[in-house]
């Protein structure tokens, strides 16, 4: 991920994770143009009915962190890791509170990438995809970590792999085979291209 020295965000996430409530404030300016990429990515993906920007997501994502008091963090990779999983719980919170008529009416969809399941789909209903991967973490929660970081987190393979202290290549697997399960879970099951 490009920005700031490891260094110095390591350093400040040490203080912050010590008590130290300004460190917070000194690494946000280094870490924000990464987390907003990363909140553009997601928004870009057309939820219909959105009414979050990419600014407004960092921003409830910061003052999420400052309600945490100091979370422990070793690096800027356990950082953004954390900030995935931010990130998801706003656009969650954010779906639930627009879905307002029963059986999902107004639910918030969600285009999945074609990287996330391997083929075109249309899009799936952002409480959905919350609710599989739920289940998929009490499956098998490193898969469900994979996702979260890869999908919520805009990690790379070998970022994620570092992250949960694998190999590139089980992280590779694991994504592979979340992809796989998610897909047929979202799809109720059926097969990809069959008639429902």
């Amino acid at each position: 991920m490009p920005g700031a020295g490891s260094q110095d965000i390591t350093e400040l996430l040490r203080a912050w994770g010590s008590g130290n409530e300004d460190a917070l404030n000194d690494l946000m300016p280094m870490v924000y143009p990464e987390l907003r990429r990363v909140a553009r990515k997601h928004l870009a993906r057309g939820f219909p009915g959105q009414t979050l920007e990419s600014a407004a997501l960092v921003n409830e994502a910061y003052l999420r962190l400052i309600r945490a008091h100091g979370l422990h963090c070793e690096n800027r990779l356990q950082f953004f890791a954390l900030c995935a999983q931010i990130i998801r719980h706003i656009l969650v919170d954010n779906a639930r509170k627009r879905r307002y008529a029963k059986r999902g009416g107004g639910a918030v969809q969600v285009p999945l990438d074609e990287a996330l399941i391997g083929s075109r789909t249309g899009g799936i209903e952002v409480l959905g995809l919350n609710e599989a991967l739920l289940t998929l973490s009490k499956v098998d929660p490193r898969k469900g970590r994979v996702v979260e970081l890869r999908y919520f987190g805009g990690l790379s393979v070998e970022e994620t792999a570092e992250v949960l202290r694998m190999s590139p290549e089980t992280a590779k697997r694991d994504w592979k085979m979340a992809k796989a399960w998610l897909l047929r879970e979202l799809s109720g099951g059926r097969r990809v291209g069959a008639d429902p």
